[in-house]
């Protein structure tokens, strides 16, 4: 792919000290949208280890990879949205950096949403048999049951990393820091629908999470409350018409 070209899909993946597993996520990226109008590019958010000098070698290998990278650590919702506001293709995707998402079920994704009408903003992936501790597994299991009572989002599973999404739609959100995990609910703010997939969850190989359950919380209870605000001051225009000069 030349840079003249403007790929359908960008494929965004927010790294952070993710030696050894960035490099073989970004292989089966390729192999997964062999064939498609598409572009990936990993978002290298300070890594302190070789994380980015692992991409910067692929680059020649994988012709659809860019690679961007922040000077100082700002977070995985600022790194997705490094990448968004990068990507040339109107359809973006998202997949964690430890490689815990499939590439290979990403494509379903997109298909569904092509397919969708111009009212879904969002497909979003639903792991069905989640590869995480029981403590992990658990404290989510609560997270999801009470964010969806507060916000009315129609969304199991929002940690999930893999998701696709129209670029137009993300940019029309607000920004803030874990903006990631309330985008089915800021979806529907806006006035769009989300549809949901089922998809595959793998261990992780290499590196370790950067969240704990108690870091979780401390940051949900503030931006639960963030997003219940922003909720409430929401109107909805309905249609939107434009007149021509008699």
């Amino acid at each position: 792919m030349t840079s003249t070209n403007t790929p359908e899909i960008s494929v965004v993946v927010p790294v952070h000290d993710e030696a050894g597993a960035a490099g073989p996520l970004a292989r089966e990226i390729a192999t997964a949208f062999a064939g498609r109008s598409y572009e990936m590019i990993f978002v290298d958010d300070a890594s302190r280890d070789s994380t980015l000098s692992e991409l910067r070698g692929l680059m020649a290998e994988l012709p659809t990879l860019r690679v961007l990278s922040h000077a100082g650590n700002a977070g995985q919702s600022r790194a997705v949205r490094s990448g968004v506001l990068a990507a040339r293709g109107a359809i973006i995707v998202t997949l964690d950096g430890d490689g815990q998402n499939p590439p290979a079920d990403a494509p379903g994704l997109v298909d569904a949403l092509l397919a969708a009408p111009s009212t879904v903003a969002m497909v979003g992936g639903r792991r069905a048999k989640r590869q995480d501790s029981t403590a992990k597994r658990q404290a989510s299991l609560w997270a999801n049951r009470i964010r969806k009572k507060l916000l009315g989002d129609d969304a199991d599973d929002t940690g999930c990393g893999l998701k696709a999404f129209r670029r137009d739609a993300f940019l029309r959100l607000p920004y803030f820091d874990h903006i990631h995990r309330y985008l089915p609910a800021l979806m529907i703010r806006e006035g769009y629908e989300n549809r949901y997939l089922d998809v595959d969850h793998r261990h992780r190989e290499t590196g370790q999470s950067k969240y704990t359950n108690w870091g979780r919380l401390m940051a949900s209870v503030s931006d639960l409350l963030g997003v219940m605000w922003l909720k409430s001051r929401s109107r909805q225009p309905g249609a939107v018409s434009e007149f021509q000069a008699d």
